[in-house]
């Protein structure tokens, strides 16, 4: 397994992420997450979409809060051929709660607190903590990674609108 050190920091401490370092035009990894009925669900799943996959250390922290939402908003706007997936190790049991406080009905919560399958295939899981690093990729209709951002510092938001930008130029391709 790939090892990955200081790409993103805890309260300015690196951390040491598991998984490739993947780049713009390579293809999605596969990976299996449960949806909060405990159903599997496979990234390819999406296959035609324009997906934005967040991954979040856990919907019950204030930061990982405010970006779920966000992207609640902003998927109002993006249309029908967008997806938005966030992924935590939250239980799905919790992530379904979290959603129905939030009001969140445009966001597909998804967790991977099984075995960690989607951190490992994208580069996002942290070592020792076992939970994911705040990244955005985003994948392609046919699915292949058009954009990926790492939050330097965990307990910072993500670049909105550069992620907007991205998935715009991406649905026009």
């Amino acid at each position: 397994m790939n090892e990955r050190n200081g790409v993103v920091k805890i309260k300015g401490n690196p951390m040491t992420l598991l998984g490739p370092e993947l780049k713009v035009g390579d293809p999605a990894p596969e990976a299996e997450v449960m949806d909060n009925d405990l159903k599997p669900v496979k990234i390819s799943s999406f296959k035609g979409k324009v997906v934005i996959l967040s991954t979040v250390t856990s919907l019950d922290t204030s930061v990982c809060d405010t970006e779920t939402r966000r992207f609640n908003q902003e998927a109002a706007n993006l249309g029908d051929d967008v997806v938005v997936l966030t992924v935590s190790m939250d239980l799905p049991f919790a992530q379904k709660r979290w959603c129905g406080a939030a009001g969140i009905d445009r966001v597909k919560t998804l967790s991977d607190y099984r075995d960690g399958n989607l951190g490992k295939a994208y580069g996002t899981l942290f070592k020792d903590l076992h939970l994911h690093a705040r990244a955005i990729h985003i994948i392609d209709r046919q699915g292949k990674i058009q954009y990926k951002q790492f939050v330097p510092e965990n307990s910072q938001e993500p670049n909105y609108d550069d992620v907007i930008k991205a998935v715009k130029n991406t649905l026009t391709k």
